[in-house]
C-alpha cells in the first residue's frame, strides 16, 4: 500500500458531497451502530489474519516514512476520530508542504477492550494519499469499555510490532512513529487467548506488556498522548504507568484538537527538517496561531541530536536495536 499523493481539493470535495446527501464522515459506524451482534470491523480495518500491513517505497514514494496513528474510541475518548478526521489537511499541510517529510505514509486505527468490546481492534492500512481518510470513515466508534481504567492497547502494540513491515527500517535503519491515543493503562500482558481470536496468530504464553513494548520500539518510536476532558485524563495512576512504559515520550495534551500539529512538529523536529522556532512560525503560516504558546511549550526541550534520533545503526540481525526515549516532551 501507499501508492497516490494527498490532495485537499479530493478531501473538500468528498466533505461537500457528504454535506450535501446529509450522510456523516463515519458512515460505516453509523450504519453498524444498530448491528447488535452482528457488528464487525470493516473488511479494511480487520486485524484478523492479517500477514503484514506494509509501508513500502516505490517510484511515486522512494523514500517512504511509516507514521501510524492508534486511537482509543471507547467511552469519552469517541470524539479523536472525528477531530483526527477534521484536521487531516492540517497534518498532510505540515507535513508535505512545510517538508517536514517528503513521502509520509500514514495509517490510523481504532483501540476498544478486549475483554468485553465487539470491536476492539481495528486497523488500516498505510496510505499517502486520501485513501486514509476513506480508512478512517470506516472505523467503528464502539464506545465501549470495561469501566476498569485499562484497555487494550497492548495488543494494538503487539500488531504493529509483528504485523507491520517498514522500508525505512528495512532499507535504511530509519524507525517509522507511533502515536497512540487514549486516557487509561494497558493490561499487564498481552492474552494469548485475544490473540488467537482476534488476530489469528497462536502464542504459546502471554507476552508482558514491557516486553512487546521494547520489541515494538525496535521499530517504532512510540508516542502515548493523553488529551484532557476525557474521563481519565487527571488520573496519576494512567500516567505514572505510562511514564514507566515510555518515559518522556507521554504527552498530556490540554486540547485534542491539536493533536494533529503535536504530531506534525514532533515529526518534523526529529527528522531534522525543522527546529522549533521555525516549527512555531509554521503553525502560523498555516493559520494555528492560538497552537504556538503550548505546542511551544511542550516541545521545547526536544533538540536535534538527542536520544529520539531515528537514525540508527542496524544490530547483527539487520533489525535496528531498541532505543528508550529521552525527549523530554512537557506538557501541553
Amino acid at each position: 500500500m501507499g501508492g497516490g499523493a494527498w490532495s485537499t481539493d479530493v478531501y473538500d470535495a468528498a466533505a461537500n458531497y457528504r454535506a450535501s446527501t446529509g450522510a456523516s464522515a463515519f458512515d460505516y459506524s453509523d450504519r453498524m451502530r444498530g448491528a447488535g451482534r452482528a457488528m464487525k470491523a470493516h473488511p479494511e480495518l480487520d486485524p484478523f489474519g492479517v500477514g503484514k500491513r506494509e509501508s513500502r517505497d516505490s517510484a511515486e514514494h522512494p523514500t517512504s516514512l511509516a507514521i501510524s496513528v492508534l486511537f482509543d474510541v471507547t467511552g469519552s475518548m469517541g470524539s479523536v476520530p472525528k477531530e483526527l478526521q477534521a484536521k487531516l489537511p492540517s497534518l498532510f499541510g505540515l507535513l508535505l508542504r512545510k517538508g517536514y517529510v517528503e513521502h509520509p505514509q500514514i495509517m490510523f486505527g481504532a483501540i476498544g477492550d478486549a475483554t468485553c468490546d465487539r470491536v476492539p481492534l481495528q486497523v488500516g492500512q498505510f496510505e499517502s494519499d486520501n485513501r486514509m481518510d476513506e480508512q478512517l470513515g470506516n472505523i467503528i466508534l464502539e464506545g465501549g469499555g470495561g469501566g476498569q481504567v485499562m484497555e487494550s492497547y497492548e495488543l494494538a502494540m503487539y500488531f504493529m510490532a509483528r504485523h507491520t513491515a517498514l522500508d525505512c527500517v528495512e532499507k535504511r535503519g530509519k524507525k517509522g512513529y507511533l502515536f497512540v491515543i487514549g486516557d487509561e493503562k494497558p493490561y499487564r500482558k498481552v492474552d494469548a487467548g485475544q490473540v488467537r481470536d482476534l488476530l489469528g496468530d497462536q502464542l504459546r504464553a502471554a507476552i508482558p506488556t514491557r516486553e512487546i513494548i521494547e520489541e515494538l520500539e525496535r521499530t517504532y518510536n512510540v508516542f502515548f498522548i493523553i488529551p484532557a476532558g476525557t474521563a481519565h485524563a487527571q488520573d496519576h495512576e494512567v500516567l505514572a504507568t505510562w511514564r514507566e512504559l515510555l518515559g518522556e515520550r507521554v504527552i498530556e495534551l490540554d486540547d485534542l484538537g491539536l493533536a494533529c500539529e503535536t504530531i506534525a512538529l514532533t515529526i518534523g523536529i526529529l527528522e531534522d527538517s525543522i527546529d522549533l522556532d521555525e516549527g512555531l512560525d509554521d503553525l502560523r503560516d498555516v493559520g494555528a496561531g492560538a497552537a504556538v504558546a503550548p505546542v511551544g511549550k511542550a516541545l521545547a526541550r526536544m533538540r536535534p541530536g538527542g536520544p529520539d534520533r531515528r537514525e540508527i545503526t542496524p544490530g547483527p540481525s539487520g533489525q535496528p536495536p531498541a532505543q528508550r526515549g529521552g525527549t523530554g516532551i512537557a506538557r501541553l
